[in-house]
């Protein structure tokens, strides 16, 4: 199991309106254009502390990516004791 990031909104300037100086912008989002995604790969230990991070367990996360409990561990410096 792998788990990827991918962005399908873009942000484009456009020139604001109603601005007191005239020169000011703002940011508007778009739906894109063509198929092209911005796309992350995590590594193994980036995805156990991701995982970590969205409240799952040790043992949840071991299981859901075929990992050995100490594995787990290891990336997230937990000491067996």
């Amino acid at each position: 199991m792998s788990i990827s990031i991918s962005s399908s909104l873009s942000i484009t300037p456009v020139p604001a309106q109603n601005s007191s100086s005239g020169t000011g912008t703002a940011a508007t989002l778009q739906q894109p254009t063509s198929n092209l995604r911005d796309t992350i790969t995590l590594s193994e230990s980036q995805q156990v502390y991701q995982l970590y991070s969205q409240g799952l367990s040790v043992a949840q996360i071991a299981s859901s990516l075929s990992l050995p409990v100490e594995t787990v561990n290891n990336y997230l410096n937990i000491s067996a004791g």
